[in-house]
């Protein structure tokens, strides 16, 4: 009995052991892939100094009174420190018990779903064209991928002048065939339509790109068989190519409506958000906030905040009604 005790005991311990000589499920994941971590390790470091600290004193910030007269500053050698304080989510209420939030709201959602809208079917339709064999192809390809290549910022100043009532090339045409000129960017409505259509010029060839090679995925055999069948274009159309596009669509048109909510450059270098702010929307107003006439620190973090919520909402969801219907994605 003693013996048989003692062994009990022994391998009792021996069992403990190897419990705790098991490494972790930590320890196990950086053994076998060590390298990978290492690999993106500096990736990870950068976006953190560049992301995650702009981000997190952003969020502090917007928890406060900040503004130009109480930040902290150096003047030559006179060190002013900082007097603001923190006043929790007052910020936050104050912007969205205002009417000039909504109305900035309401008029950005318009603009990110015309153009979103408008990218993809255009978008579509070009690529569906350039999928088949055509004279000159090519040609076309680089032609309808130009205006993507050229600088946001340049993009703008080229419309603008484009838009000029005295000067601009589109006036001037309107009168060679006998009409009066238009005040594009004088008047609200002329003035949405006018960067509704700069920023559709810029977006469709990036949908037209990424549509193409969706479309170029699909086996052509599918088409053979249904137009064995005796299918029509359109039967084709809706019954394999938007089917076989149904993930690359749900990628774009997420990354357009993310890009288009935040398009700064096109309303704020075309419009100036005017006129007055009829233009003007949400991001460009939280600019506005930091960074002319009395300078709202808090209030421009404030915006920026939750722009960023509404656009992790926005992402969020939609993943989650995507995978409701089946989309892996």
């Amino acid at each position: 009995m003693a013996v048989s005790t003692g062994r009990a005991a022994a391998a009792g311990d021996t069992r403990g052991r190897s419990r705790h000589d098991k490494p972790g499920r930590l320890r196990r994941t950086w053994s076998a892939h060590w390298y990978a971590w290492a690999m993106i390790a500096p990736v990870v470091v950068v976006m953190a100094v560049l992301i995650g600290w702009p981000l997190a004193r952003g969020i502090y910030l917007s928890l406060t009174d900040a503004t130009e007269a109480n930040i902290g500053r150096t003047i030559g050698v006179n060190v002013i420190p900082a007097t603001y304080e923190f006043v929790g989510l007052d910020n936050y209420l104050r912007i969205l018990t205002s009417s000039l939030f909504w109305d900035k709201l309401i008029w950005t959602v318009v603009w990110t779903v015309v153009c979103v809208a408008l990218h993809y079917g255009i978008g579509l339709g070009l690529a569906v064209m350039l999928n088949r064999k055509l004279r000159w192809r090519s040609v076309y390809r680089v032609l309808l991928i130009l205006p993507w290549a050229v600088p946001a910022f340049v993009a703008a100043f080229i419309w603008r002048y484009l838009y000029n009532s005295d000067y601009g090339v589109i006036n001037g045409f309107l009168k060679m065939a006998g009409l009066s000129g238009v005040g594009w960017l004088d008047d609200p409505t002329t003035a949405k339509i006018a960067v509704i259509a700069v920023n559709v010029w810029i977006g469709v060839p990036f949908m037209m790109v990424a549509l193409l090679g969706g479309l170029q995925s699909i086996p052509a055999e599918l088409y053979e068989a249904a137009e064995v069948d005796g299918a029509d274009a359109w039967q084709r159309f809706r019954a394999i190519t938007l089917p076989g596009l149904r993930q690359v669509s749900s990628t774009v048109v997420l990354l357009g409506t993310i890009w288009t909510f935040n398009m700064f450059p096109i309303i704020f270098l075309v419009t100036r958000g005017g006129p007055g702010s009829e233009t003007e929307i949400l991001v460009t107003y939280a600019y506005r906030e930091a960074f002319t006439g009395i300078r709202d620190y808090a209030g421009s973090a404030a915006w920026g905040v939750i722009i960023l919520l509404m656009l992790v909402v926005l992402a969020v969801g939609y993943r989650r009604t995507l995978r409701s219907q089946g989309d892996p994605w």
